[in-house]
């Protein structure tokens, strides 16, 4: 039968479940301290990946339960391969009859307390058999909130033989956006035996090259969960609560406590702006955003990957901030983004003596570009052309050309955890002019700064380039080649910043009018790849090849392809 995509009525009967005052250093010392607050109650989301993330790194299944029904449970499976690059796969197999309304195999998925699920995504592939004269049919369907409540079904004999592509986890036909109405604590996926009357059976023997009657695989799921409680904190203490002044880095220590994703991160805000973050317990990795969201909203592999309960100590770098009065706000947030006021005072910074004026040691200069377009938004280049000169002028705050003034270009790599490292430096020429050369590398953020004096932690002025830069992907074989006989596949991946684990690699062959995944590779540390490839006997053609590399939160380049390479099969 030919492979058709459908949705299906299903029968209820198969379904199974927050002010600098200018005040003097002993008036501020009386500012106001807030020992504990919990902020109003507002929804927050974030992501959650099961068994694969969108990158197509092994990810956990957390919070689906396999089961099987429990009358005649033999040769019926609920397997979970996430691990190893599988899927949850939910089947009959093929070795025996099965029974209507009785033999099912089902996979479900449940929220914690205190979250709902109000988005997902699910890929997902489906093959069923069936033989004319049975009287029961093999089907397959998912359902939410509740098991009666179905979708995404397809039966044989109406004319739904299988569903998106087997073996292929992100194929488009795959892709299932979860209806609204089937959004809430619960979701399932079930392979089942249906009849008309409890106990009709469906047939075996098929020759299905998995040994399946029936078969539902979820390869990947992305969910949304939404939690609307906020966290709370108390017990408030440490230098940066009391003390007066506060200098390099004040300790604050807390305890917190959230009832649902955990405690995330420690927001600091200085005269209303953020200026740091910092994680507070990264629960052994699982409270670790992995990313690749399009809504920018936070991501991990596990429901609830923060801790709920703990006693932080984190610090707050005071040389960041200009010496002087400032009003200070620290806030928790958990993972979903909802947040609560730890500490609300008005602090005195009085940190080391600064150094030598840099140019005219104005505080309030400015930094022009040349190129100011590549200031509006990120711009995108290829991994063989990403190194460009940037260039402007330097004023002071009168609009005054600023001459003999350093100027700094610092990069910060587009990875998790990257630091922001000096590349180069120059001086203003007599109009205050600058140029800086900026070498090839990954995806970053660029920043052009001026500080006001030599050694002040930030700048007086700067600019910032977001630069996107596609891997530099090579990829060599043999012209030629013969049925039977191995060939390699050979290629690496240009720039460096190759992951401890390596980096993502699909080789892929176009046939049938699109790319197809031949294997998954992952590349050496120093990003060099190799697969051994062997044709079967088939007559002469020529196949065309490529590498292709995804984008995942660990490697700092975006999604690029190796030139086409073409393979000759000799008869």
């Amino acid at each position: 039968m030919e492979r058709m995509h459908c949705s299906s009525r299903l029968s209820a009967d198969v379904a199974s479940r927050t002010s600098a005052t200018g005040l003097s250093r002993t008036l501020i010392a009386s500012a106001a301290l807030l020992l504990m607050f919990v902020a109003p109650a507002l929804a927050g989301k974030f992501h959650a990946y099961s068994c694969r993330t969108p990158a197509g790194e092994a990810a956990p299944a957390d919070g689906w339960t396999g089961s099987v029904a429990k009358e005649g449970a033999y040769d019926q499976y609920a397997i979970n391969t996430c691990s190893t690059g599988g899927a949850l796969t939910a089947a009959l197999g093929e070795q025996t009859t099965h029974f209507g309304q009785v033999d099912m195999a089902t996979w479900a998925f449940e929220t914690p307390a205190h979250e709902n699920l109000v988005a997902a995504t699910i890929w997902r592939a489906t093959r069923s058999h069936y033989r004319g004269g049975e009287k029961g049919t093999y089907e397959t369907w998912m359902s939410g909130p509740v098991p009666t409540q179905t979708f995404d079904g397809c039966i044989v004999p109406l004319g739904c033989e299988s569903q998106g592509e087997v073996g292929h986890p992100f194929a488009a036909a795959n892709r299932v956006a979860v209806p609204a109405a089937n959004l809430g604590a619960h979701l399932y996926g079930n392979a089942a035996c249906f009849s008309g009357f409890r106990g009709e059976e469906c047939g075996n023997g098929f020759g299905d090259p998995s040994g399946y009657a029936v078969a539902w695989y979820m390869y990947a799921a992305d969910l949304v969960l939404e939690q609307t409680e906020a966290p709370s904190a108390s017990n408030v203490g440490g230098q940066l609560a009391s003390e007066q002044p506060v200098s390099g880095t004040s300790d604050l220590v807390f305890s917190a406590t959230d009832p649902g994703s955990g405690v995330y991160e420690a927001l600091f805000s200085i005269d209303g702006s953020v200026l740091q973050t910092t994680p507070v317990n990264e629960n052994e990795g699982h409270c670790r955003n992995v990313g690749q969201t399009m809504d920018g909203l936070p991501a991990f592999l596990y429901l609830q990957p923060c801790l709920k309960s703990l006693t932080a100590d984190v610090g707050f770098d005071t040389t960041r901030v200009s010496n002087g009065p400032h009003h200070l706000v620290v806030s928790i947030s958990d993972a979903a983004g909802n947040t609560a006021t730890v500490l609300d005072r008005s602090i005195l910074v009085e940190n080391k003596v600064r150094g030598p004026c840099n140019g005219t040691c104005d505080e309030h200069a400015a930094l022009h570009a040349t190129q100011a377009r590549l200031l509006r938004r990120a711009f995108i280049r290829r991994y063989a052309n990403s190194g460009l000169t940037l260039s402007g002028q330097l004023v002071d705050s009168a609009g005054s050309p600023t001459r003999r003034a350093m100027i700094e270009l610092r990069q910060q790599a587009s990875y998790v955890g990257a630091r922001s490292v000096l590349v180069a430096t120059t001086t203003t020429n007599a109009s205050g002019g600058w140029r800086l050369y900026v070498p090839k590398g990954p995806s970053r953020l660029l920043t052009v700064g001026y500080r006001s004096h030599t050694n002040d932690a930030v700048f007086a002025a700067q600019l910032q380039y977001r630069e996107t830069v596609r891997a530099g992907v090579r990829l060599s074989a043999p012209r030629v080649a013969r049925p039977g006989r191995t060939f390699a596949f050979r290629g690496y991946l240009a720039g460096g910043y190759t992951p401890r684990g390596g980096a993502l690699v699909s080789l892929e062959i176009h046939y049938g009018g699109e790319w197809r995944e031949i294997a998954l590779l992952r590349t050496n540390r120093r990003g060099a790849f190799l697969y051994r490839y062997t044709f079967a006997a088939i007559g002469p053609a020529t196949y065309r090849f490529r590498a292709q590399v995804p984008q995942t939160s660990g490697y700092p380049f975006a999604s690029a392809a190796s030139r086409s390479r073409y393979i000759h099969l000799a008869g």
